[in-house]
This record gives C-alpha cells, sequence and structure tokens, in this order.
C-alpha cells in the first residue's frame, strides 16, 4: 500500500490544519515580517543603486501574494476571533505600505 502524499505548506494552512496561533505569530508576524523587510531593504538598495523604479517598487511588492495568501488563511480559521482577523488586517495594510 502506497503512503499517501503529504499536503504542502499552502494547503495545510487553508484547510485550517496548522493551529492559528502559529499561523498568526509564525508564519505572519514572524516570517511573513522578515520577508516584507527583506524586499523593502533589497528594493532600497536596487533603487539607490540607480536601477528603473519599477524594477524598486516590483521587488517591494513581491512579498504581496504570500501577505495576502496568509491573510485570508488567518480569516478563514479566526471567524470567531475578531480581534485576531483585525491584527491580521492591520498587519497586511503595515507589510503592504511600508
Amino acid at each position: 500500500m502506497t503512503k499517501p502524499a503529504s499536503k504542502g505548506f499552502f494547503s495545510r494552512r487553508w484547510l485550517g490544519e496548522v493551529p492559528l496561533a502559529v499561523l498568526f505569530w509564525r508564519d505572519m508576524i514572524g516570517v511573513g515580517s522578515v520577508i516584507n523587510l527583506a524586499a523593502s531593504i533589497l528594493a532600497l538598495i536596487v533603487a539607490a543603486s540607480g536601477a528603473p523604479i519599477g524594477v524598486a517598487v516590483a521587488l517591494h511588492f513581491a512579498p504581496l501574494p504570500y501577505n495576502l495568501f496568509l491573510y485570508a488563511a488567518v480569516s478563514r480559521i479566526s471567524r470567531e476571533s475578531p480581534l485576531t482577523r483585525l491584527a491580521a488586517l492591520a498587519w497586511l495594510i503595515v507589510a503592504t505600505l511600508a
């Protein structure tokens, strides 16, 4: 008998198989913030080096699909916790604009 394929990173989060605390604190606040910070720093370095501004903007917004996914995943599994959903929305806004 074959072993079923394990679910991937995104499907486990989308299906609510990862605890909300892990999804929110580790994946969103921790890892997501580091990814956004790295993308922003890289975008600033590229802009300062004289590259076209479009390249810098693209680098800055590159993590946006991941950010939107994390926000949607948190919203899906935190229906009974409006404070968590609000905090996730605040994080999404800051991560997108900063």
